[in-house]
C-alpha cells in the first residue's frame, strides 16, 4: 500500500511515483569546442527531406468491363447512401454524390440527388446556386430556368440568385426575359444595387427612356440623397441639363432637411459650377449654408470657401472665411454652452463682420449661458458678456434706450445679496452721467450703497459729488462709509481731507480723534501719519509732541522712534519764524537737537532694557541718531553716538527643520559695547576661580 505522502485521491490507487512522466536525462556536454565542419539549418531540412519515406497510397483500381463497372457504381451509392443515411444535414455529402453521378453522366440520378437535398433544407442558396450550375453547365437551359424560377421565388430576398438567374438569360441573347427577370426582382423592391443594376443592364442595350422611368420609380423607392445624385448625374451625362437641374430642385423640395442634405446641397452646387452658372452655385451655397444645422455643415463651408477663392471677388472671401470661422465657433459653444471665451471670439468675430443683427443675436445668446453656481468667480468672466454688450449698444450702435435697458437686466440678475460687481453699478451711473440724467444716476448709485456697498462705489460717488460741490452730499456719503466700515483708515483720511480743504480744521481734527479711537484699523500706521502731518502743517507743534507721545503708549515701533526723533530735528524752521522771543538761530537748533537726542535716548533706553533681543532694531536707530548728528554740522557731536556703536559679527547657527538640523546658515550678530565689558569680567571671574581651586589642589 502506498504511504500517505505518496498517495493522492484524484490518482485511485496509483502513486506519483507511477503516474510521473520520466524525460531522458539531458547529456552533458563535454567538449565545447566549435566543430571543425559546420551544418546550416538549410542542409539539416534537406537531408531530412532526403530520408522521408514515400507516402503509402493506396492502388488505383482499373476497370475494364460493364460488370466491374456496374459493381463499382452500386458500390459506391451504397457508400453515399449509407453516409447519408448518418449524416443527412451534412451539405458537402450531398454535394459530393451529386457531382459523382454527374462524374458518371447520369444526369437523371445527379438531378435525383440535387432535389432530395433541397427537400433536407431548400432555404440554404448555395444548394440552389450549385444546382443551377449543374444544370447551366451540362447545358440543361430549360432546367436551369426552372431551377431558378424556384430558387427565386422561394428565396427572394437573396440578390444573387436574382444576379446569376439574369446573367444566365443575358448570355443566351433572352433581352426580353432577362427584363422579365429585373421587373419581378424590382417589385420586391430591393436595395439600391439592384434598382442600378437593372439601370445599367436598360443602358448596355442604349435604352435611355426605359432607364429614365427606372429611375424615377428608384427615387421613389429609395428617396435619398444618393439616389437623387445618381438620378442627376445620369441626366447630366446624357447631356440633359434641364433634366438634371430639375432632379436636384426636387431633391431639394423633398430632402432639405434631411441629415445628408450637405452632400446633396454640395452636388447641387458643383453641377452649377460645372454649367458654368456661378451665380446660381453661390446662390445654393449660401441657402445651404442659412438652412443647415451649424453642426452637419463642416464640409459645405470647405467647399464654400474654396468655390469664393476660386470665382468669388474679395469681398466674397473675407465673407466665406468669416461663415467658416463662424462655423467653428457654433461648434464650440454648442458643445459647451458655458465656454465665454469662445462667446467672446464669436463677438468679436461678428463685430468684425459688421452685421448687427447677428451681433446683437450672439450678444443675448451668449447672455443667456447663466453661470450654474452663485459663486462670484464663476460670474468674474460671465459679467464681461454684459459690458461689452452694454459698451457696443452705446458706442457702436448709438442705442440710449436699449443700453439703459440692459444695465436694467444685468443690476437684476446678478444675485446681490451673495455677491456684486462695483464696475457695473459704476458704469451704469457714469453711462447716465454722459446722458446728464444726474437723478438716474444718483438712484443708481444709491441703490449700489444700499443693496451692496463697496469701496470703489462709494470712492466714485464722493469724486462725483465733489466734482458738482455738493460738500454736505459728501459729508453724508462719508457718514455713510464710516458707518459701513469703521475700520477703514483711507477714508477717514479723505473725510479728514475734505475738511480740512475747506478750512475746517476743527472738524478735520475732530475726524482723526474719533478715528484714532477706533477699537479696530485696517492700517491705523497711515491714520497716525496723516493726524500727525496735519497737525505739522497746521504749525500745532506741542499736538504733535503729545500725538506722538500717544503714539508710543500704543507701539514702541522702531519707526515711530524715528519719525519723532526726525520732527523734533526739523522743527526748527518753523519754531524759529513762530517764535515769539527772537532767539538766535544756533540756539533754535541747538534746542532741536537736544530734543531730538532726547527722543534717541528714550529710544535706547528702551531698546536696551525692554527689547534686548531686537539687536538689528538698536542698530538701525544709532545709525539714524548718527546722521543726525552729522547732519547737525558743528552742532551736532558724532563721537557721543560712535561710542555706542555695535560692532557686526558673522555667526553661524543651527537651520532646524521637522526631519531635524539640515545644516547651517550664516547671519550677522551685533556686539554692543557694554556687552563687550560684561564678557571681560565674566572671564576674569572665571579665571580667578581656576586659579583659586589650582591653588587648594596643589596644598593638598
Amino acid at each position: 500500500m502506498a504511504s500517505g505522502r505518496d498517495s493522492d485521491p484524484t490518482l485511485g490507487y496509483l502513486t506519483r511515483k507511477e503516474t510521473e512522466v520520466k524525460l531522458p536525462r539531458p547529456t552533458r556536454v563535454k567538449n565545447k569546442t566549435p566543430a571543425q565542419i559546420q551544418i546550416t539549418a538549410e542542409q539539416i531540412l534537406r537531408e531530412a527531406r532526403e530520408r522521408q519515406e514515400a507516402e503509402i497510397r493506396p492502388p488505383k483500381q482499373k476497370i475494364t468491363d460493364s460488370t466491374e463497372l456496374g459493381d463499382y457504381r452500386l458500390r459506391k451509392r451504397k457508400e453515399f447512401e449509407d453516409l447519408i443515411r448518418r449524416v443527412r444535414w451534412n451539405k458537402s455529402v450531398w454535394v459530393k454524390y451529386a457531382k459523382w453521378e454527374e462524374s458518371q453522366k447520369d444526369f437523371t440520378r445527379s438531378r435525383s440527388v440535387w432535389e432530395r437535398a433541397l427537400e433536407v433544407d431548400y432555404r440554404d442558396h448555395t444548394m440552389w446556386l450549385k444546382y443551377a450550375d449543374f444544370e447551366m453547365k451540362n447545358k440543361f437551359v430549360n432546367h436551369a430556368r426552372n431551377v431558378w424560377d424556384r430558387a427565386v421565388m422561394l428565396l427572394p430576398r437573396v440578390d444573387q440568385l436574382w444576379y446569376k438567374y439574369i446573367h444566365m438569360e443575358e448570355m443566351l441573347g433572352n433581352v426580353a426575359g432577362a427584363r422579365q427577370i429585373f421587373e419581378r426582382w424590382m417589385s420586391w423592391q430591393p436595395d439600391q444595387q439592384g434598382w442600378l443594376s437593372y439601370i445599367k443592364y436598360e443602358l448596355r442595350y442604349n435604352e435611355v427612356e426605359r432607364a429614365r422611368e427606372i429611375f424615377e420609380r428608384f427615387v421613389d423607392c429609395h428617396p435619398k440623397v444618393g439616389a437623387w445624385i445618381r438620378y442627376a448625374k445620369f441626366e447630366m451625362k446624357n447631356g440633359e441639363i434641364a433634366r438634371a437641374r430639375s432632379c436636384y430642385e426636387r431633391a431639394v423640395e423633398k430632402l432639405g432637411d434631411d441629415e445628408e442634405a450637405e452632400e446633396l446641397f454640395v452636388a447641387f452646387a458643383e453641377f452649377e459650377e460645372k454649367c458654368k452658372e456661378t451665380e446660381r452655385a453661390r446662390c445654393i451655397y449660401k441657402y445651404a449654408l442659412d438652412h443647415i444645422p451649424k453642426g452637419r455643415a463642416e464640409e459645405l463651408y470647405k467647399k464654400f470657401v474654396a468655390f469664393e477663392k476660386q470665382y468669388g471677388d474679395r469681398e466674397g472671401i473675407e465673407d466665406a472665411i468669416v461663415g467658416k470661422r463662424r462655423f467653428q465657433y457654433e461648434d464650440e459653444v454648442r458643445k459647451n454652452p458655458l465656454n465665454y471665451d469662445a462667446w467672446f471670439d464669436y463677438i468679436r468675430l461678428e463685430e468684425t463682420a459688421g452685421n448687427k443683427e447677428r451681433i446683437e443675436d450672439v450678444y443675448e445668446r451668449a447672455i443667456a449661458n447663466i453661470p450654474p453656481a452663485q459663486e462670484k468667480r464663476y460670474w468674474q468672466r460671465y459679467i464681461y458678456l454684459w459690458i461689452n454688450y452694454v459698451l457696443y449698444e452705446e458706442l457702436d450702435a448709438q442705442d440710449v434706450d436699449r443700453t439703459r435697458n440692459i444695465y436694467n437686466l444685468c443690476l437684476k440678475i446678478i444675485p446681490h445679496d451673495k455677491f456684486s460687481f462695483a464696475k457695473i453699478w459704476l458704469l451704469a451711473a457714469q453711462f447716465e452721467i454722459r446722458q446728464l440724467d444726474l437723478d438716474r444716476a444718483r438712484r443708481i448709485l444709491g441703490s449700489a450703497i444700499g443693496k451692496a456697498p463697496k469701496d470703489k462705489i462709494f470712492k466714485k460717488y464722493i469724486e462725483i459729488e465733489l466734482q458738482l460741490g455738493n460738500i454736505d452730499r459728501c459729508r453724508k456719503l462719508y457718514q455713510k462709509y464710516l458707518e459701513w466700515s469703521p475700520e477703514h483708515c483711507y477714508a477717514w483720511s479723505k473725510f479728514a481731507e475734505l475738511e480740512r480743504s475747506l478750512a475746517e480744521t476743527e472738524r478735520a481734527r475732530s475726524i482723526f480723534e474719533l478715528a484714532i479711537d477706533q477699537p479696530a484699523l485696517d492700517m491705523p500706521e497711515l491714520l497716525w501719519k496723516a493726524y500727525i502731518d496735519f497737525e505739522i502743517s497746521e504749525g500745532e507743534y506741542e499736538r504733535t509732541r503729545a500725538l506722538y507721545e500717544r503714539l508710543l503708549n500704543r507701539t514702541k515701533h522702531l519707526k515711530v522712534w524715528i519719525s519723532y526723533a526726525k520732527f523734533e530735528a526739523s522743527a526748527m524752521e518753523q519754531g524759529f519764524q513762530d517764535s515769539d522771543v527772537q532767539e538766535s538761530e544756533y540756539e533754535q537748533k541747538r534746542k532741536c537737537l537736544q530734543r531730538a537726542r532726547g527722543v534717541f535716548e528714550r529710544a535706547l533706553s528702551y531698546f536696551r532694557t525692554t527689547a534686548p533681543e531686537l539687536k538689528e532694531e538698536r542698530a538701525m536707530l544709532l545709525e539714524e541718531w548718527l546722521n543726525i548728528e552729522s547732519s547737525f554740522g558743528e552742532l551736532g557731536d558724532v563721537d557721543l553716538v560712535r561710542v555706542k556703536l555695535p560692532k557686526k559679527l558673522k555667526k553661524r547657527r543651527h537651520i532646524e527643520t521637522e526631519d531635524g538640523p539640515a545644516g547651517y546658515e550664516e547671519y550677522i550678530d551685533y556686539l554692543f559695547p557694554e556687552e563687550t565689558q560684561t564678557t571681560n569680567l565674566k572671564i576674569l571671574e572665571a579665571a580667578y576661580k581656576w586659579k583659586k581651586q589650582k591653588i587648594v589642589s596643589d596644598e593638598e
